[in-house]
């Protein structure tokens, strides 16, 4: 039994992990790896590190584009397996691939328009969203602690990971025909933080011999706990005070559903004032109609507040945006509001337009509530940028930066510390993807001084025997 590190190694975005067993080639995860345009296209079109058409099956743990982005382009390079999924992660993937092929598609076209005039020739989108189509057809969806045979002598079954609707710890039972063992597998997916505001706890897992261990956080602690509401009330009225609108960048799924969870209920304590609020997103409006279609997902909190008739999603002074010109519309509003508009990252998306528009006035507030990967707009705002580029153009960052991780999905370290020691079992090798190098360095020292096993950070094509 063989794992190879295809995606998410040294960094943490692209998530592809290769699982060859009883001939059988499971590939875990098929995220897009984002980070400079030019570099992110070269990476995500091709997949140097295995033969599309070779791979017999895919198990998806949950469904952020990093982690499930470059599947259309999987199977439009011949992969014709199952792609194996829990419900709530299949009907995000449903909005989400389209999102993303319309993304793909748009940024091609600004960037042939500059290669053209330099005479290079036209690049091609990574997948259009008729291909996002037809991947959502080898999709199979599978319950929580429902296990299923997925290949010969492998049997899965998804766990809750506590980190965006439907998002799964992949738990793989193995009986190796190599050397007549039977082992256990835990690939965690992306961990939650617990004590979150909409899902339930990442769950605990028993037995597990080897374990695929995200980290992005090792080393770092978030500065707040998941519900810390007079802080959050704080930071807003500072924002209010100031006298212009307040940016938040968020992604569309689980963040922003967050976000709307929490304002909803600072409105009724009235500790903070009511300012009318704008989701601008498509994205983020069609994901926040699929939290509503999956209570088995939400703690117990959530699922009674919606089974007593009411929206955990929507108040008064909500406005959900679709249509392009309702979001120019947004601009040219005077008077204080709220706009939460994706990606969280500022890498794509109507966000980049409300940043080209705001940043400059020293009236607003750009309030980043989760994490952004090196070298996006959304990390040199966060890092302190001076002036940041924004759609082909350089702007002065005046606005007011704001910075709240107590809404990130993912573990702090310490958290993470925790969830590794309630996995039960021999544990005798951990491997830690996802996360950038500093970061698993620290996490895996940390490891390694309370955990007698093998640890040992995955490194991009490497392979490892198991």
């Amino acid at each position: 039994m063989k794992l190879k590190f295809c995606g998410a190694a040294g960094t943490t975005t692209g998530s592809q992990h290769l699982l060859e067993v009883n001939g059988q080639k499971i590939l875990l995860d098929c995220g897009l790896y984002q980070g400079r345009r030019h570099d992110a296209y070269e990476v995500n079109l091709h997949f140097p590190h295995f033969n599309p058409e070779d791979l017999d099956v895919v198990v998806l743990s949950h469904a952020h584009i990093d982690h499930s982005g470059n599947l259309p382009n999987l199977c439009k390079k011949g992969f014709s397996g199952n792609i194996f999924a829990t419900f709530a992660t299949r009907d995000l993937c449903q909005i989400m691939l389209a999102d993303s092929a319309r993304i793909q598609m748009s940024d091609v076209e600004w960037l042939n328009k500059k290669r053209v005039k330099r005479g290079e020739e036209p690049l091609e989108p990574l997948y259009n969203e008729q291909d996002a189509e037809m991947c959502m057809r080898q999709f199979v969806n599978i319950g929580y602690h429902r296990p299923i045979m997925i290949a010969k002598g492998v049997t899965a079954t998804f766990i809750d990971a506590g980190h965006i609707l439907g998002s799964a710890q992949v738990v793989l039972d193995i009986e190796d025909e190599d050397d007549g063992k039977k082992k256990r597998l835990l690939f965690s997916g992306d961990v939650g933080r617990g004590n979150n505001d909409i899902l339930r706890d990442p769950e605990t897992c028993e037995d597990v011999d080897y374990i695929l261990m995200e980290g992005t956080y090792g080393g770092r602690e978030h500065a707040l706990g998941t519900q810390a509401d007079d802080r959050i009330a704080e930071t807003l009225n500072r924002a209010i005070e100031r006298g212009g609108k307040i940016i938040i960048p968020a992604f569309a799924v689980e963040r922003t559903q967050q976000l709307l969870y929490v304002l909803h209920q600072l409105f009724v304590e009235k500790k903070i004032p009511e300012l009318p609020v704008f989701v601008d997103s498509p994205l983020a409006v069609n994901a926040t109609e699929i939290f509503r279609l999956h209570p088995e997902c939400f703690n117990q909190e959530i699922y009674d507040f919606l089974f007593e008739k009411r929206d955990p999603f929507g108040f008064e002074g909500l406005t959900l945006v679709r249509s392009v010109t309702n979001s120019k519309e947004l601009n040219r509003r005077k008077d204080q509001v709220i706009i939460i508009s994706a990606s969280g990252m500022c890498e794509a998306g109507r966000i980049l337009h409300h940043l080209k528009n705001e940043i400059e006035n020293p009236k607003n507030t750009v309030l980043f509530v989760g994490y952004c990967a090196e070298q996006t707009l959304g990390w040199k705002i966060r890092e302190g940028w001076k002036e940041v580029p924004i759609l082909g153009q350089n702007y002065r960052v005046n606005a007011t930066v704001e910075i709240m991780d107590s809404f990130s999905g993912h573990a702090d370290h310490s958290e993470l510390l925790d969830y590794f020691h309630g996995i039960k079992g021999s544990k005798q090798k951990v491997f830690l993807v996802h996360g950038e190098v500093d970061r698993l360095e620290a996490f895996r020292d940390a490891l390694t001084a309370e955990h007698q096993g093998h640890v040992e950070i995955g490194v991009l094509g490497n392979e490892v025997v198991l």
